[in-house]
């Protein structure tokens, strides 16, 4: 799973329908977690973009990288990107 995006990175460049994966998922006590997002304008090329994130999480929801997801979607940042 993954989110695409248009993204414009810090240096200015566009990336038209960018891939947004969630790496590196960390459980923090019972209640949360912290994971990576990497930015990639196409696979099997390097990341642009890596950004830290940290939400809640529900032992009575989907597993954690989907409520990562989830997480993902309720930010401005993400509200339009799609499931890819």
């Amino acid at each position: 799973m993954a989110l695409k995006k248009t993204t414009t990175t810090v240096q200015g460049f566009i990336a038209t329908d960018a891939y947004h994966r969630v790496e590196g998922v960390s459980l923090v006590g019972k209640d949360k977690i912290t994971f990576q997002v990497r930015s990639y304008k196409e696979l099997g090329l390097p990341s642009f973009s890596d950004t830290f994130y940290q939400s809640g999480l529900s032992l009575d929801g989907p597993n954690p990288i989907q409520q990562a997801y989830l997480y993902l979607k309720t930010l401005p940042e993400f509200s339009d990107a799609t499931d890819c």
